[in-house]
């Protein structure tokens, strides 16, 4: 298992693997740091006892400093020159001067900064190749012909205050190295235990059936993953009910289907049995005005099939011309209007109105409203298309003058196969064109309402897209 820190992948990615990276990434991150900053503190420790051993040699041998007739001399007893000494890893420099003269010293260390200071100073320094940690002292001595600066200088190498960096980082990053493979350990074992509530899920999901859409159990998931569980549950929920809603479909349309069949039938055999050629003829007549209403059903039926489909390919909008389509429209229905002398006509506002949308569907969604409103309007009435904008939307509103729908059946017609039962609106429709444009208008976000016309007789249906559909 790699302890990086994921990059995205084309492959799915191990919730397992993600979680452990997230944890022991972070961990080897830090692991260097701590080193460096224990490496920092440690030498810090390790330069506080020597110092102060440093200082206390500088004050020492600034006590052997001594004045004759106005010149400095120094003289170290032998009882004191254990003071020169050092460790046995150690090499011990010093020198003791004034501004004018070098008075003693074992070697010839950097001239001082000359500022007279009662606390010893401190620096690194590199004699010949060799790096050495320096003390000095000066002080301003008094003495019957004045007063004179004295520096006492000593130094000594570094080996013993790296031996004891040393010593203090292994023995604080020596356990690191027994403590972090079990930390992993820790909490691979935890991540296994935590996780196990998703492969106890995952199994239970693999004995259902598939037929199985009931909601999981919320009692035993685990707080963190239940919003997951309840939004699966949602989609079980709405997918058991789209289900539903095809089986009602899938019966209803087989009994729509069957009434015209049925008819088919029985003209064939009238026309078979017919005894003139009159009568024949208006058999088949009345045979070809079956199987055109045959041919609108299928059509419309898949036409609502395609419409509830989710394929891509069937919803890929565009922009559209809101206009330039309805004008098409209206001429492919021109015909059917002129039959019936019905004045059919298109009112078009000034601004351009072009939305995102999938033109096809869109005009198979007005064809359909402007075909009902034909079909129930009386002849000798009108149907007139209007479309405006108003704010950041875009309306598109179909009026007629037929007889109109109740209020209380308006929710209903939007429903698969529902037709009113008055006998003057029952026509040749099949109850299924205001059901493909509510499914066609939710595509594209907008809604589909039925009113009355601003003159107060026959029916108005305006589909209004929002101002998110607008280019």
């Amino acid at each position: 298992m790699p302890f990086l820190i994921p990059k995205r992948r084309a492959e799915p990615n191990s919730l397992f693997g993600e979680i452990l990276d997230w944890m022991l990434a972070p961990l080897l991150l830090l692991w260097p740091i701590t080193i460096f900053i224990t490496y920092q503190i440690a030498t810090e420790i390790a330069h506080r006892p020597y110092d102060q051993a440093l200082a206390e040699r500088a004050r020492f041998l600034m006590r052997f400093v001594l004045f004759a007739d106005g010149k400095p001399s120094f003289t170290l007893p032998a009882p004191a020159q254990w003071i020169l000494h050092a460790g046995t890893n150690a090499t011990l420099y010093y020198e003791v001067r004034t501004p004018e003269a070098r008075l003693a010293g074992n070697a010839q260390l950097p001239t001082p900064s000359w500022l007279a200071d009662i606390d010893v100073r401190f620096q690194d320094i590199d004699y010949h190749g060799e790096p050495l940690r320096l003390a000095t002292l000066v002080e301003r001595k008094h003495h019957d012909g004045g007063q004179t600066l004295v520096a006492v200088q000593v130094a000594e190498t570094v080996k013993q205050r790296q031996a004891l960096v040393t010593e203090v980082i292994t023995g604080v990053m020596m356990p690191q190295f027994i403590v972090i493979p079990i930390a992993v350990v820790l909490v691979w074992f935890g991540l296994t235990k935590g996780l196990a509530p998703l492969r106890r899920l995952q199994a239970h999901l693999t004995r259902r059936r598939p037929t199985d859409l009931s909601p999981i159990d919320l009692e035993r998931v685990p707080e963190e993953i239940r919003p997951l569980i309840e939004a699966f549950n949602r989609l079980m929920a709405r997918l058991e009910e789209n289900l539903a809603a095809q089986r009602r479909f899938i019966a209803d349309a087989a009994h729509q289907m069957r009434t015209p069949i049925t008819g088919l039938k029985m003209q064939a055999e009238l026309a078979r049995e017919a005894e003139t050629p009159e009568e024949l003829r208006a058999d088949l007549e009345k045979i070809i005005a079956a199987a055109e209403r045959t041919a609108r059903l299928i059509n419309q039926l898949l036409t609502l099939a395609r419409t509830e489909s989710s394929s891509e390919q069937v919803h890929r909008f565009q922009p559209t011309d809101l206009v330039a389509l309805l004008r098409e429209v209206v001429a492919d229905l021109y015909p059917k209007a002129h039959r019936k002398r019905i004045a059919l006509a298109l009112e078009e506002g000034q601004t351009p109105c072009t939305i995102d949308a999938n033109a096809l569907m869109l005009g198979e969604l007005f064809k359909n409203v402007i075909d009902n409103a034909i079909t129930y309007t009386p002849p000798g009435g009108d149907v007139t298309i209007r479309v405006w904008q108003e704010g950041a939307t875009i309306h598109v509103a179909v009026d007629d003058t037929g007889p109109g729908i109740p209020p209380e059946a308006r929710a209903r017609v939007f429903e698969p196969f529902f037709r009113l039962l008055d006998s003057e609106r029952l026509g040749e429709g099949s109850g299924l064109g205001l059901a493909i444009a509510r499914e066609i208008a939710e595509q594209h976000q907008a809604t589909i309402t039925i009113t009355e016309p601003p003159f107060g007789r026959g029916t108005r249906v305006r589909v209004t897209f929002p101002c998110g559909s607008l280019q």
